[in-house]
């Protein structure tokens, strides 16, 4: 069957994969490291751009079934892994200089994934999933380890290889039984294939939906498949690290949400209590260890862990609450967090840069650059979620009521304990900042970092004034 492509549907994401090959090839022919971290913005603003023609589009269709769709949804979640992931182009222009990293090659292999992350939020059958997670997941691995002569980067990205890789073969197992219970790949059909499995079969359908909830799990740090999280965040360069904890995790979530949703809604009642357990383990061991870390980047990477858990915990409703409910409590959260967490990570690769990776090497930070200091500050409040960071508050809140809602007043319980964790350790890291120390170091930030984080703050300020606005765009975005 021939199928028309609507190109103004898969602009921006064909926008970001071409951009990608013009980049490498840019850079073949001798292309300076400025001109191609410049080419790489304006590649991922005109996608940005062309989320606008092609919003409400759908193409690759059989009947009303499509591979494709840029519904509200979709377009939500590309704006956010787009703009994040300009922002970590931006702090990635000196680490590329300072860890002497091949530019072409670094910003080839960040379009790729980029264009992964995107395919995520818009596909909706299974085998576009499958190869959206790839595309995402391979380019990481190089660009973890694209620091070759750093043992600990290496290690790293084997450890991040090895565990995508019996990641990928679960899912694929996972889609096979699906495939085979219900005949189709489409999630809507999956979706009424699974409506009317036979009674016999259902256990084989509960197997291969749970097999591939595992393989979202890898994508967004779940426990138990969260074990890669710290030592990746640590030897990958923090600008790559700053990719996985935000567009990675963003697209993880997307994808996870439109197969709970569109495809595996009739098993509701299976997966539903699975993800709040889930949800209830991740958060406790991600704010639990932590509590315990000295190295900055560990400290985010657990707390990432932990964040997932929150975001897990609205999908615990099930078949108990309508999914625009905790769709839109999980989109909300996910956009709140990324501009939050994008801007902790910006400010800890400018202070990295003097070789400040533990927690006290922050002490006096307000005393050698207070607009740092500041900034970081903030972010930390939102994140622990108070004021004046409101919008770290208001995502709790909305996750809470999601969960109350669906009927998981356990699970709400759990998410308050693990909100006082979260309070204990961001909050002693933000009181550092002010701290008395005994030679404060000029910190100095250069032109990139400074507008990756301003960028970051500027977005935070908004969002903090008007938090409502997230939750009523995610209510919008959310079919």
């Amino acid at each position: 069957m021939i199928q028309a492509i609507d190109y103004l549907a898969i602009l921006p994401t064909l926008i970001v994969a071409v951009g990608s090959v013009a980049v490498l090839m840019a850079d073949a022919f001798g292309t300076p490291r400025r001109v191609t971290g410049l080419l790489t913005v304006l590649i991922l603003a005109a996608a940005a751009v062309a989320l606008v023609p092609g919003h409400g589009r759908t193409t690759f269709c059989t009947g009303r079934s499509c591979s494709y769709v840029a519904d509200d949804f979709a377009t939500l979640f590309q704006a956010i892994m787009l703009l994040t992931a300009l922002v970590v182009v931006l702090l990635s222009h000196g680490e590329i200089g300072r860890s002497a990293l091949p530019a072409g090659e670094y910003h080839f292999l960040l379009l790729a994934a980029v264009t992964g992350a995107l395919l995520l939020a818009s596909g909706r059958d299974l085998i576009t999933l499958v190869v959206a997670l790839e595309t995402l997941s391979l380019p990481v691995f190089a660009l973890v380890a694209l620091r070759r002569h750093d043992g600990v980067a290496s290690e790293a990205a084997l450890k991040l290889f090895l565990v995508s890789v019996v990641s990928s073969a679960v899912t694929l197992f996972g889609i096979s039984l699906v495939y085979g219970v219900t005949g189709a790949m489409h999630l809507d059909r999956v979706a009424a294939g699974l409506a009317r499995v036979p009674a016999d079969l259902k256990p084989v359908a509960a197997v291969g939906v749970v097999a591939v909830i595992a393989g979202f799990g890898f994508k967004v740090a779940a426990v138990p498949f969260h074990f890669w999280a710290p030592d990746v965040y640590q030897g990958a360069p923090l600008p790559v690290a700053a990719f996985l904890s935000v567009v990675s995790k963003a697209g993880g979530f997307a994808g996870l949400t439109l197969v709970l949703t569109a495809g595996f809604w009739p098993l509701g009642g299976t997966w539903g209590p699975l993800l709040g357990v889930l949800a209830a383990v991740t958060m406790t061991l991600g704010n639990l260890l932590a509590l315990r870390q000295r190295d900055v980047v560990r400290l985010l990477a657990w707390s990432s862990v932990a964040q997932s858990g929150f975001m897990l915990a609205p999908l615990a409703g099930g078949t108990r609450v309508r999914p625009h409910e905790w769709m839109t409590a999980t989109a909300a959260y996910v956009a709140i967090y990324a501009i939050m967490n994008i801007g902790a990570f910006g400010v800890v690769t400018v202070v990295a840069r003097r070789g400040r990776r533990h927690l006290d090497g922050y002490r006096g930070l307000a005393r050698a650059n207070p607009g740092l200091a500041i900034a970081l500050a903030f972010f930390l409040v939102c994140l622990a979620g108070l004021p004046p960071g409101v919008m770290g508050l208001f995502a709790k809140v909305v996750v809470f009521r999601a969960a109350i809602g669906g009927a998981a007043t356990w699970l709400a319980v759990v998410m308050a304990v693990n909100t006082v964790l979260g309070l204990y350790y961001y909050l002693g890291w933000a009181a550092r900042l002010f701290a008395p120390a005994e030679r404060p170091e000029t910190v100095r930030v250069g032109r990139s970092g400074g507008i990756a984080i301003a960028v970051s703050l500027a977005g935070a300020l908004v969002v903090s004034a008007a938090p409502e606005l997230v939750l009523h765009a995610a209510a919008l975005a959310v079919p």
